[in-house]
């Protein structure tokens, strides 16, 4: 792609400095972007094998909606309606369905522009910057882990349901506790985590379809809860809406807490994004299947709510077995075996969808070089990464056995939520100062390659056998035929007027730029505040209208200003475009970050979570020490530049450098860049070159 320099190859012929990465460096790499496609050609040119392109819309349907719709919704229906909503449970579940949609949005045009694996890590790593990629990226990690782990140790119980009891288990699969210890170890958990181990193993579609068929046996018993739900309401006519207290007993407010609360029976959905790279058709079939998911999880949310909340009074429900309990209460007992197995079933679709992301994520970041290249490698006949997947499988199986997670399941939501609000700000950057970093068209890149292969052969002597390498490069015209196949009309622009605008869209980039940082940062301090009781409220309504202001003013000014128009041409072209920009991403943050927020405060509240997130701290110490002190050093893109501005017809031109750039430029002969490349980049977009270079060589491809 482009001119891509080894820095390592170009370490060895230097000082040594590029082998030695100062903490200065280290930090100044958190920064530091990847081009749109460059893993694509890091895999294609180092001989990776390719992840397997067998899903369409209906598998990501399946993973969507097997991953999204877990054994919770079975208890969430009691919880909520009881405590925050009674009968609004409805609007509620369609409240978050809304919010839930904005990431979706936001998900659906980054997947469909940059359709590889790794998901919002991937997405943080173009738009944002490697060192939030990381954090990203371990995040996402913990996530899967804790929460695959969690949810293979509530299959166990509601196996013993339907067996009869809960000492029906065989005995080398219920649950023992070691004495002395006060473990408990679940050799059921460990043993459904390998076996889904080894089903992702096999291939990508061969686990979507198991997963599928998992998945449509939940949805059926969702749909004999709504339909046998529905005869018994019509047939008694509905006594859970028919109270004096209305279809509000909490208010509104009492709903918008509910909302907040079942928000979290929407996360998975962003599981489908982890599979891009597999995905046959891309820019159509990931908005779709992420849609369809999403709207039909909504669905059967509110068609489930809508039925029990009005076969039993919200506050006579049972909080451990709502809709068991529901369906007994007017005696159909039976149901409780069905309901039980789509329990089941839900948990088991929720625990493939849980340990399915978690390899791809770690292949992403061993090939950008920020884990070894141990994780990155891709079975030859499979095309699945076994390794990653294996070890995944067994860090996640050991958890289960061993560890009661119940109590970190509440962390899990802490990464998603990070990741939703890092894909929305992504979207903001990508629409208002896209990267300037971007791939050498696919049509270039073998010309280029092919006359810097004869630069680079030639240039070792200034004359062999009478050659001159000058020489080897070809006129205005034939260089623009070799380049773009065809001659394009010359077409002359002023100079002051191509200064102007490109000072313009210059400036334009640096105030969306620093309007997005604010915009986030108001949106901190306006949660914050709002979440914090426990401050004076003279200061919490300070800090609360300065957040106000700040974000309102984001939003206007974002709103006026155009938008960058190398977003047309970022990435892949021709998928989904998120509408309503920068209302909804803007709206997506501020959500997300509001639950973050209170999710965080309510989770400090007792000593067991203190120490939970003790760990996490620790945890994240280490990781970041691991990131600044070895990832950072090799991270595949230490000197991987290519610049690019825009322009019509092109003549070749070469700028031979040393490894300290000190040489003078061929096209204005060291008169305004000086060589520095630094310099000649600023010079290339105020007068119209197109550059592309690395530590070797500069080609310049002249306005």
């Amino acid at each position: 792609m482009g001119f891509l320099s080894d820095s390592q190859k170009g370490a060895g012929d230097g000082s040594g400095g590029g082998k030695q990465c100062s903490l200065a460096c280290g930090f100044k790499g958190l920064i530091r972007r990847k081009q749109v496609d460059s893993i694509h050609s890091k895999s294609s040119g180092t001989g990776h094998h390719q992840l397997a392109k067998e899903l369409s819309v209906p598998h990501l349907i399946a993973i969507g909606v097997g991953s999204t719709i877990g054994a919770g919704v079975y208890i969430l229906v009691g919880t909520v309606a009881r405590e925050h909503a009674g009968p609004a449970l409805t609007l509620s579940f369609l409240i978050a369905g809304i919010a839930a949609a904005l990431s979706a949005f936001c998900y659906a045009e980054l997947a469909s522009r940059c359709p590889s694996a790794g998901s919002a890590y991937h997405y943080s790593y173009i738009c944002v910057g490697e060192g939030v990629a990381w954090l990203i990226g371990w995040a996402l990690i913990l996530e899967y882990t804790i929460g695959g782990s969690a949810v293979a140790r509530g299959i166990s119980p509601n196996l013993a349901l339907l067996f009869g009891g809960p000492d029906s288990l065989p005995a080398f699969l219920a649950r023992h506790s070691i004495p002395g210890l006060g473990v408990v170890v679940d050799p059921c958990a460990a043993i459904l985590v390998v076996v889904v181990t080894g089903l992702l193993c096999v291939g990508i579609k061969e686990s979507t379809v198991a997963q599928a068929i998992v998945t449509i046996a939940n949805v059926c018993a969702m749909i004999f809860v709504i339909i046998a739900g529905g005869y018994l309401g019509f047939k008694t006519g509905w006594a859970g809406y028919e109270l004096p207290v209305g279809y509000f007993p909490f208010g509104a407010d009492g709903m918008l807490a509910g909302a907040a609360t079942v928000f979290f029976a929407y996360i998975g959905f962003d599981s489908v994004a982890s599979t891009a790279e597999e995905v046959k058709n891309p820019q159509r079939d990931l908005p779709l299947g992420i849609g369809a998911a999403l709207s039909i999880c909504c669905s059967l949310y509110m068609l489930v709510s809508i039925v029990i909340v009005g076969l039993v009074p919200y506050y006579a429900m049972d909080p451990d077995t709502p809709i068991s309990s529901a369906f007994a209460s007017h005696g159909m007992q039976w149901a409780a075996y069905i309901i039980t197995a789509g329990a089941t079933t839900a948990l088991c679709s929720t625990l493939m969808g849980s340990i399915l992301p978690q390899p791809r994520i770690l292949m992403a970041m061993a090939r950008d070089g920020l884990l070894p290249s141990f994780f990155s490698d891709v079975n030859k006949r499979t095309q699945v990464p076994i390794k990653s997947t294996v070890i995944t499988g067994i860090v996640a199986a050991t958890l289960a056995f061993f560890m009661d997670v119940a109590e970190l399941a509440g962390m899990v939501s802490v990464g998603t939520l990070l990741a939703f609000t890092m894909v929305a700000i992504s979207v903001l950057i990508l629409r208002y100062v896209p990267p300037e970093e971007v791939p050498v068209p696919s049509s270039l890149q073998a010309s280029i390659d092919s006359v810097a292969l004869l630069y680079s052969s030639s240039s070792s002597t200034k004359d062999v056998e009478g050659h001159n390498p000058k020489d080897s490069i070809a006129s205005d015209t034939e260089s623009t035929k070799l380049l773009l196949g065809k001659v394009d009309e010359s077409v002359v622009y002023p100079l002051i007027p191509k200064q102007a605008a490109c000072i313009l869209n210059e400036n334009r980039r640096k105030i969306a730029g620093w309007t997005i940082m604010f915009t986030c940062v108001g949106v901190l301090l306006l949660t914050g505040s709002a979440s914090t009781i426990g401050l004076s409220s003279f200061f919490r309504f300070t800090v609360c209208g300065l957040g106000g202001v700040l974000l309102l003013s984001g939003l206007v000014v974002l709103t006026c200003i155009d938008q960058d128009d190398a977003r047309h041409s970022f990435g892949h072209t021709g998928g989904f475009i998120c509408p309503f920009v920068p209302l909804l991403p803007i709206a997506c943050i501020l959500i997300n970050v509001y639950l973050l927020i209170n999710l965080g405060v309510n989770m400090w509240l007792t000593d067991l979570e203190i120490r939970a997130h003790t760990l996490w701290s620790v945890d994240s110490a280490v990781l970041m020490s691991y990131y600044v002190f070895y990832d950072n050093r090799q991270s595949c893109y230490l000197d991987s530049r290519v610049y690019m501005v825009t322009g019509r017809s092109f003549s070749l031109r070469f700028l031979r450098t040393n490894p300290q750039l000190t040489e003078k430029c061929s096209l204005c002969a060291g008169s305004t860049c000086g060589g520095n490349i630094s310099q000649l980049r600023k010079f290339s977009a105020l007068d119209g070159r197109r550059i592309a270079f690395s530590e070797e060589a500069v080609v310049c491809l002249e306005y």
